[in-house]
């Protein structure tokens, strides 16, 4: 029921930069983010946003990349400026939604199908 899609990726030389949109829908989130993977390695939190606004970045991204988001669109944001050929990867939006029912925490977690950034030296 819940569809998250993210666009915006592509080919870009080292200091180039890429902007990244996923959308989610269903309903309002209690957090989106970004993640990424590359061959071989576990995926990685980049960035992730709350819905007061609270963000978390990557020591690798931080000063690099900005996220931001947009609740009345169900929207994140991923602006990545300065780009390294390390930075190459299949970066992933996700949704979460967490709740408490009889004192205990659930969430539910939902993940795009991925967007390729390719960064070349």
């Amino acid at each position: 029921q819940v569809q998250v899609e993210e666009s915006g990726g592509g080919l870009v030389q080292a200091g180039g930069s890429l902007r990244l949109s996923c959308t989610a829908s269903g309903s309002i989130f209690s957090s989106m983010g970004w993640y990424r993977q590359a061959p071989g390695k576990q995926r990685e939190l980049v960035a992730v946003i709350g819905n007061s606004a609270n963000i978390n970045y990557s020591d690798s991204t931080k000063g690099r990349f900005t996220i931001s988001r947009d609740n009345a669109k169900n929207t994140v944001y991923l602006q990545m400026n300065s780009l390294k050929p390390e930075d190459t990867a299949v970066y992933y939006c996700n949704a979460k939604w967490s709740f408490e029912l009889l004192g205990s925490k659930k969430e539910y977690v939902y993940w795009g199908q991925g967007t390729q950034v390719t960064v070349s030296s």
